[in-house]
């Protein structure tokens, strides 16, 4: 039996669900707060399993980016968080690694596969040749410095079983612009691979690092000039020193920052060495690569330095729980001093937060942290959603007529 509900008041109910359903597709659907252009989230979260793309529903500019397999995709995917707070998702191709944000946060590079995505619609473009991976933004934002690999995936041999081909060649270090897509090699030495790169502060000078023997586990760091390449200085690291990343040269462009630490090195080490390590920052100096001596001891959880902010270290970490699903990404800030400030957390399975380089430097990590909004779905989904409701809408007004109509019957 329905319940009692007058004819006129039936049409007005369906009406009312339409409109529900319409206004959360709008406007209305974002967050209720909205986060000034200075401020980032000092927290993040997973989002809805039918969150939108940004292909579908464009969220503009990115505040953060993080990196989860808690979605509808079940594997890695990224996750863009708006400057007003929206949550939009990034799919990732099976195997696809992290891309950059640019230094404004408008666009996304996808490594590998020569794609640039403007956050701002949504739209990709092909706009440089697949096969590079980017490993650092120029601080204008108008450059990539990439490398791509150049080794042969197979191994070919003659009628008298020689070897053909070297599967292992030096790759290429390149500088890309990402929206034509016009590259040339910079000549820094020869490297088997590049691991890290990183630009100075005026964008003039590249440090980069990496194997120069396939089989070695030692890298080689080089200074090279960004415009016409050829090697400034080169030394040659330990097995426990790496380049600190992208954010590794010193916003005075006076000193270029290695990732140091102490335990088990090698490939050989088991989860529970490479866990005990005990890490720090050290410096060289950057006109000479000398060291510096000073040392800043860093959590064994960090991974990579990725900006500076009023002197402080920005460091991206993974926490050391015992499996991937338990561990969660965080961006911290550390002191000369060694004190650490948490600016930024995420979720267990949390695997990577990244932030535009401009709000690195400027932002407040202490504005509002909102949640996805659940109606921030694509524009598809809520047709499907409105048409049960609408079909129970017509019954209730079909069965209300006719229940009229039997009334008015004489019989």
């Amino acid at each position: 039996m329905f319940p009692r509900v007058s004819r006129r008041a039936a049409p007005r109910a369906a009406l009312s669900i339409v409109a529900t359903v319409a206004l959360a597709s709008g406007p209305l659907a974002a967050p209720v707060a909205a986060a000034a252009t200075d401020t980032a989230p000092a927290r993040v979260y997973d989002p809805w399993l039918w969150q939108a793309t940004i292909g579908q529903r464009p969220a503009g500019p990115a505040s953060v980016v993080f990196y989860t397999s808690n979605t509808r995709y079940f594997e890695s995917t990224g996750v863009l968080v708006g400057r007003d707070g929206a949550y939009r998702l990034i799919p990732l191709q099976v195997g696809e690694d992290h891309g950059l944000l640019s230094p404004d946060g408008r666009h996304y590079v996808r490594p590998h596969r020569g794609v640039l995505v403007d956050l701002t619609t949504g739209e990709e473009h092909r706009t440089h040749r697949p096969g590079i991976r980017a490993l650092a933004w120029s601080p204008d934002g108008r450059a990539l410095l990439g490398t791509r690999d150049n080794d042969d995936a197979v191994i070919t041999y003659g009628p008298d079983n020689q070897q053909l081909n070297d599967p292992a060649k030096p790759d290429d270090l390149l500088v890309v612009d990402p929206y034509d897509g016009v590259e040339r090699v910079l000549p820094a030495g020869t490297f088997a691979s590049h691991a890290a790169g990183a630009w100075s502060p005026d964008g003039s000078l590249v440090v980069v690092a990496g194997p120069t023997d396939p089989a070695a586990e030692r890298q080689r760091l080089t200074v090279t000039d960004a415009a016409r390449g050829g090697v400034r200085w080169q030394r040659d690291l330990d097995e426990r020193h790496l380049l600190a990343g992208r954010g590794a040269w010193s916003p005075d462009g006076a000193r270029i920052t290695l990732l140091a630490f102490d335990g088990c090195a090698g490939t050989a080490c088991t989860i529970e060495e490479v866990a005990a390590r005990s890490w720090r920052l050290e410096f060289l100096d950057a006109a000479t690569g000398r060291p510096l001596g000073t040392t800043v001891p860093v959590d064994g959880g960090t991974t990579e330095l990725v900006g500076w902010r009023n002197g402080e270290a920005m460091l991206h970490r993974l926490s050391r729980e015992a499996t991937f699903q338990e561990r969660h990404a965080s961006l911290v800030a550390l002191t000369a001093g060694g004190r650490e400030q948490l600016l930024v957390t995420g979720p267990p399975g949390v695997s990577g937060i990244d932030v535009p380089a401009d709000l690195l430097a400027d932002a407040v990590f202490t504005g509002p942290a909102p949640r996805p909004s659940p109606w921030a779905a694509p524009l598809w989904l809520y047709p499907v959603v409105a048409l049960p409701a609408l079909l129970l809408a017509v019954l209730l007004v079909h069965a209300l007529r006719r229940r009229r109509q039997r009334r008015a019957s004489p019989g």
